[in-house]
């Protein structure tokens, strides 16, 4: 396995957010971590990507412990994501966010990038067109040049994404990739990152409330309902399952 979420649980105050939730994901393998509002998935990816710490049990990465590691530190081990809410730098242009993904992997010093010495000159120009291939691949080298913020919502997901990939991960985090795309442009997505999952060798975990996308893309759900898991299977299982038709939909027999 690639990913191991051991009994892990999360209390802030008096409320449990995660409650002693074990799952592992195997590699290139795309899992669905699903559920209603609040059931405690981006609470889970905060945990996974070191943005908090578990209150019980542990995260387990290629049989590595990642507690107490820092956000930049789980980077650099082969995790990376996107979020809920989207997060580009608002002056940059497309290219430069997903430069920005580069950065921790620049093979010059601090000196040799202010003297601008032949390898820094080397480093940049392997970045730039590596940047500009990432691009390419989501259909948006085309808008290299322009302010990353005056593009479509869709667009702005697809370049968050590329920058993500841009870290060179083997653990890609995708937290509600499809909200605010039309069902055009959540089927383009899925076809992408059904084909990125070969063409990067990654293994793909994401937070998703469209069911239709889940079920046409991920191999395998964990369905949580208030920080506890309610279910564990394939889509077209879980859609089926009384106890999370019960938790997105309510139980119809109390009225």
């Amino acid at each position: 396995m690639i990913l191991k979420i051991d009994n892990v649980t999360k209390n802030f105050g008096g409320v449990t957010a995660i409650k002693e939730t074990s799952f592992s994901v195997q590699p290139k393998e795309i899992f669905g971590l699903i559920g209603p509002n609040g059931a405690g998935k981006t609470t889970m990816f905060n945990i996974i990507t070191g943005n908090y710490e578990p209150t019980k049990g542990q995260v387990l990465f290629r049989n590595e412990s990642l507690t107490g590691l820092k956000p930049h530190q789980i980077v650099r081990k082969g995790i990376a994501r996107t979020f809920q809410n989207i997060r580009l730098f608002s002056s940059m242009s497309v290219l430069d966010n997903v430069l920005i993904g580069f950065d921790f992997q620049a093979r010059y010093s601090f000196f040799e990038s202010i003297v601008r010495f032949p390898r820094f000159i080397s480093e940049e120009k392997r970045i730039k067109n590596r940047s500009m291939e990432i691009l390419d691949y989501f259909g948006m080298s085309k808008f290299a040049h322009e302010k990353a913020t005056d593009l479509s919502y869709g667009q702005q997901r697809k370049v968050e994404i590329a920058r993500a990939l841009a870290t060179n991960p083997e653990l890609l985090l995708l937290d509600e990739p499809a909200a605010g795309m039309n069902p055009s442009e959540t089927e383009e997505l899925g076809q992408i990152i059904k084909k990125a999952r070969n063409d990067f060798d990654l293994t793909v975990l994401l937070i998703e409330h469209d069911m239709k996308f889940v079920n046409q893309l991920c191999d395998k759900v964990l369905v949580l309902d208030y920080g506890k898991t309610i279910f564990e299977g394939t889509p077209s299982d879980a859609i089926q399952d009384k106890e999370v038709i019960t938790a997105y939909l309510g139980d119809f027999h109390n009225d």
